[in-house]
């Protein structure tokens, strides 16, 4: 394959990828609801070590499991970004 042919595959996989974060993003909304009726924290240290760990497991690389973390440790804190209540004044 050619270079066109190659950013042409990443473009299908972004779109891909962009959907599939936004699907786990409104699932992380409703955990924020649930959350917040609750009285349960937003920052649950403990999952995220085990999410952690599950995604470098299954990860079938080429990127290395710290790579992997890494990219979800960023994931993550979007998501409880988006679990916290907003604010209004």
């Amino acid at each position: 394959m050619e270079i066109a042919d190659w950013r042409n595959k990443i473009d299908e996989l972004d779109e891909q990828i962009v959907k599939l974060i936004s699907e786990r993003a409104a699932a992380a909304v409703a955990i924020g609801k649930l959350k917040q009726e609750s009285d349960a924290p937003i920052y649950e240290p403990n999952r995220e070590r085990v999410v952690f760990a599950h995604v470098r497991d299954i990860n079938p690389g080429p990127l290395s499991g710290v790579q992997v973390q890494d990219i979800y440790e960023r994931i993550m804190d979007v998501m409880r970004t988006l679990q916290r209540p907003v604010e209004t004044k």
